[in-house]
């Protein structure tokens, strides 16, 4: 049996994760759950699978939940504690379901433990790549991507040597506004933003995926996870949402992993990797799905898969800079204070601006990142900011 500790257990990803292991109580166990605010159902859960321990973001809600739960579990509170949690709780798996660049800590002390870390948290390999992989070097730790596109890539690998690889096709759905008229983006709502054709995910990620941000970020992580450079890495849009992604070999040959948009597919196959899980998740009918289409990205409506090659080139900070730029722009669409294409010209003038450092330690990536918050938070104020 596997045991897991879980963080960002409340989100979309975390629900599905306690699907997965509701599901199969004889191969899997969570002895950990962690949340940000939604203290309510993370109660729910540490009842419903009898945790050992839980992580909380705020001192503020210690006393809620020691009322709420059995006297023996531990209760972590903080990023602080985050090395403490992943060090003291024997487990085999940590999943990193946070959202945001929060989620570099989690990823930083499981893989320094040594820990196999199972990873839909793409912000992580984003701000703090190098270091990471430098982790993984060191301790032998592996990551195994829950992101559907990275899962599939992942899987695809698997037909193949990594030094036959020629090439990689991510696939994007290209969001709700592929067909809009680019002229009419500055009049898009936060309620049409959210409406997303194909995935149910949460706030911020659905609106990366308006943007198609959201692929700008898996194309600079699918480069420090897979080891292949930046023209090794292709886009193109697929409405369908089936073929999740390809890889292209040596020989001529295209691996790819189909299935219907389902996010417990990527999660069940990283929980129980190396061997597949058996699931009852609904089966591609080709029958009734008759054709796919393909079609390149627009980069003049799709400004962000550009800003992906353009820090990855600059190097240092600037995917750290990106990151943190754009969450704290998707806040302020989701507050009303900017409009859509702002995010845009929000992270790009951010990105220009970025600092160069050789080799950071997490410290300073953690630096480095309350650092750009702030400035970008500035730059929204004082609208100053223009494409």
């Amino acid at each position: 049996m596997k045991q897991i500790l879980l963080f960002g257990s409340t989100g979309s990803i975390g629900r599905n994760v306690l699907d997965i292991v509701a599901k199969n109580p004889d191969r899997f166990r969570s002895e950990l759950l962690s949340c940000h605010s939604n203290v309510k159902l993370l109660i729910e859960q540490a009842k419903t699978f009898k945790v050992s321990a839980i992580h909380l973001s705020e001192q503020a809600d210690v006393e809620a939940v020691r009322q709420a739960l059995p006297t023996s579990t531990r209760i972590f509170v903080g990023n602080g504690a985050f090395a403490e949690t992943i060090r003291d709780i024997d487990a085999d798996l940590a999943v990193n379901a946070i959202v945001g660049a929060a989620g570099l800590e989690v990823s930083y002390h499981a893989l320094a433990a040594g820990k196999t870390l199972a990873l839909a948290n793409k912000e992580s390999l984003v701000a703090g790549g190098e270091l990471l992989k430098q982790v993984c070097r060191e301790t032998g730790a592996q990551i195994i991507p829950i992101d559907s596109e990275h899962s599939a890539i992942f899987q695809c690998l698997q037909a193949g040597r990594r030094s036959e690889v020629e090439k990689i096709i991510m696939t994007a759905s290209g969001g709700p506004f592929r067909n809009r008229p680019k002229e009419t983006f500055g009049s898009i709502t936060v309620e049409e933003a959210l409406k997303h054709p194909n995935w149910a995910m949460g706030a911020k990620i659905t609106i990366d995926s308006a943007t198609m941000m959201n692929k700008c970020l898996e194309v600079i992580e699918a480069h420090f996870l897979f080891d292949v450079t930046p023209e090794q890495i292709d886009v193109v849009i697929h409405p369908e949402s089936v073929v999740h992604s390809m890889v292209q070999f040596c020989d001529g040959s295209v691996v790819a992993q189909l299935s219907p948009p389902d996010m417990r597919l990527p999660i069940a196959y990283a929980l129980q990797f190396p061997r597949r899980l058996a699931t009852d998740l609904p089966r591609a009918d080709f029958g009734k799905l008759r054709s796919l289409h393909f079609e390149p990205v627009d980069h003049e409506r799709s400004p962000a898969i550009p800003l992906a090659y353009k820090v990855l080139r600059m190097r240092g900070l600037a995917a750290l800079t990106l990151n943190a730029a754009n969450e704290i722009a998707v806040a302020a669409f989701l507050a009303g204070k900017i409009k859509l294409p702002d995010i845009y010209a929000v992270v790009d003038k951010m990105v220009i601006e970025s600092k160069a450092i050789s080799k950071p330690s997490l410290p300073e990536l953690l630096e480095a990142d309350r650092q750009v918050r702030k400035r970008t938070e500035e730059l929204i104020a004082s609208e100053t900011f223009s494409r």
